[in-house]
């Protein structure tokens, strides 16, 4: 299960809806021991060469840079979130191939501007499947 504070939540979906009808991207910080909890979100510049409104792209340098300042506070790099603009919050082949299976990711959906919904996956090790994860927000 993965449950995301107010505070972060609100950062994510203003990420999402600012992008629109692009793609965002972002790292998720917080704590993960039995249950992953996600206290602070961080926006990340949709980094792809080609058009974003159907892929987004992470700089390892900027997650490199999402995983100091998670160490620096106390926390752990919790997973990755992003937007799907104008459909379903699910897990595309491309997001799987681009997975690291230690990540919670949450797919956030914003239809015509707004969130519509929201789910989280975990890929396994392979990435060649993803299973839902429980998320709370």
């Amino acid at each position: 299960m993965i449950s995301i504070e107010k505070e972060a939540w609100d950062v994510m979906v203003a990420h999402a809806r600012s992008t629109y009808p692009n793609e965002c991207c972002g790292a998720m910080l917080g704590h993960v021991g039995d249950d992953k909890k996600v206290v602070v979100a961080v926006p990340i510049e949709n980094a792809y060469a080609g058009g974003q409104q159907e892929r987004y792209e992470l700089r390892p340098e900027d997650l490199l840079k999402a995983d100091r300042e998670a160490r620096s506070r106390g926390m752990d790099l919790v997973g990755i979130f992003h937007s799907h603009p104008d459909c379903d919050a699910y897990f595309s082949e491309t997001d799987l191939k681009n997975s690291c299976p230690w990540y919670s990711f949450v797919v956030i959906s914003i239809r015509k501007g707004e969130f519509d919904h929201a789910n989280s996956w975990l890929p396994n090790a392979d990435q060649t499947a993803a299973d839902k994860e429980d998320l709370r927000y």
